[in-house]
């Protein structure tokens, strides 16, 4: 490997790889706690700063959104330009917009900070794995650094649940963001004194699909946009206007994609049978997992009255299926059994533990009816987040896995946001636009029904989960997978 100005590059000193590591885990950790530190503060903004409840979806949709609509872009960027400058640039923006998104003293200031912190998160999640491909694998020593990278974003994904909890409730949910800030200057200053400069890949040319990444990023904006527009009770001829200019972004991209040189996401790939249904149960899963998390707490906080760390610590048995079961138990049922048998039960169970949930009532038991539903449908989104995985590496050729994993994250990440906003919009249909500030039982009777839309996102990923084709070729379990953006973890 050569840096960029040329000369060989020096393997790093093998007392520096820990650091090195630690450095790149410590980018990843920062990023996946920022998708669910949110959730448990969601209640406490929304009273705040006067939010309603399809508007306060964005803070977690914007996020997403940009994440998955620039992530492929940003892999492409950081093999052009320098993975080592692209992965600095992402750290600095990943932190210094959530130093804005804690001083924001306007949901329109909150919303842009976090659309700022997606393209962030984007940059800096994409080259940290290139990173570590690039700086262990002539080392040896590439399966125990992904493995440790993987370990760790399912422990950051726990972490914050419960840090949101103790933060919101102990100094206030701005501090949910502020939190990144000494992590983003220690890794930030550390990454630039520290980290091997492996060079851009010149070979490649600079095709660079901006358009692509626009056009996605643009009409799945819209498309959330609007469905929070009839999650606020507003079904006007604009609102059927902004879907209708979703369709004609969306429509763009794909012409886009055809004609692209150096395509974003090579429609070519997506005809084969194996990679568009993994994908597209991942996509479901996390449109499930997404919503239900999200639906779970204003549960708990808005018509069960939890306080924030007592809704936090009511999800820990389900972060910690996830993390247990996720990680250590799915890899060996998927190479025992192969990835469709393992994404079917997957499916099943979350979808019937979704639609368990559809039994809450105003005076529920935690133990007898949310938690027997958290850990059913927590089994399944563990063993699904793995053998999605899976089975779309598996789908293909030697030479593509870079195109595979990258897929698959942006489906994921795609999943969530678009999850999220049509059980919103359920939830808005049903009590007229007054979402959660709507009397006790119109609520329970809103979340009930948005459950139940989940639990369908789930029963149609296993629709998807059956139409796998054969079963795919074994796949390095070591290889990294992004955990669900708001699942119980």
């Amino acid at each position: 490997m050569a840096p960029e100005g040329g000369g060989s590059e020096k393997r790093p000193a093998t007392q520096r790889t820990g650091l090195i590591l630690g450095l790149l885990v410590m980018a990843q950790f920062a990023v996946v706690v920022d998708f669910s530190i949110v959730q448990i503060a969601l209640p406490t903004i929304r009273a705040e700063l006067a939010m309603s409840l399809g508007d306060l979806q964005w803070i977690v949709s914007a996020y997403g959104l940009t994440f998955a609509g620039l992530l492929l872009l940003s892999g492409r960027l950081s093999d052009i330009y320098g993975r080592k400058r692209l992965f600095l640039v992402g750290l600095l923006i990943f932190w210094i917009s959530s130093l804005a998104a804690g001083l924001a003293t306007s949901e329109q200031v909150l919303i842009a900070a976090r659309v700022v912190q997606g393209v962030g998160a984007a940059m800096a999640s994409a080259t940290c794995l290139a990173l570590i491909v690039r700086i262990f694998g002539p080392l040896g020593r590439l399966n125990q650094a992904l493995g440790i990278f993987t370990a760790v974003s399912s422990a950051g994904f726990s972490a914050g649940l419960v840090l949101g909890g103790v933060l919101t409730e102990a100094l206030g949910w701005r501090w949910i963001f502020f939190v990144n800030v000494p992590i983003g200057i220690v890794a930030t200053l550390l990454s630039a004194r520290y980290l091997p400069d492996p060079a851009g890949d010149r070979s490649s040319g600079r095709n660079l699909d901006v358009p692509g990444a626009l056009s996605v990023t643009g009409g799945l904006m819209l498309l959330v946009y609007g469905l929070s527009e009839v999650g606020n009770g507003d079904t006007s001829a604009g609102t059927y206007l902004v879907f209708l200019l979703s369709v004609v972004a969306l429509a763009a991209f794909i012409g886009i994609e055809h004609r692209s040189a150096a395509p974003l996401m090579p429609l070519r790939f997506l005809r084969r049978r194996t990679v568009f249904f993994a994908n597209a149960t991942a996509l479901l899963t996390f449109a499930t997992s997404t919503s239900m998390i999200f639906l779970l707490t204003a549960y708990l906080q808005v018509l069960l009255s939890y306080t924030p760390l007592y809704a936090a610590l009511a999800l820990i048995p389900g972060a910690l299926i996830y993390f247990l079961l996720g990680g250590f138990g799915a890899p060996r049922l998927v190479r025992r059994y192969g990835a469709r048998p393992v994404l079917v039960v997957a499916m099943a169970s979350l979808a019937v533990g979704v639609l368990s949930f559809s039994r809450i009532s105003l005076t529920s038991e935690y133990l007898s009816v949310v938690l027997p539903a958290l850990l059913l449908a927590s089994v399944g989104g563990a063993l699904s987040a793995t053998a999605s995985n899976i089975a779309a590496l598996g789908g293909a050729e030697r030479g593509e896995e870079g195109v595979a994993s990258g897929l698959i994250n942006t489906s994921r990440q795609i999943g969530g946001p678009i999850g999220l906003a049509l059980a919103v919009s359920v939830i808005g249909l049903v009590t007229h636009g007054a979402g959660v500030t709507a009397p006790g039982g119109e609520v329970l009777t809103a979340l009930r029904y948005a459950f139940i839309t989940c639990a369908f996102f789930a029963a149609f990923a296993m629709v998807c989960s059956l139409l796998l084709k054969g079963k795919p070729r074994s796949t390095p379990i070591g290889t990294p997978q992004s955990p669900p953006p708001l699942s119980p973890k």
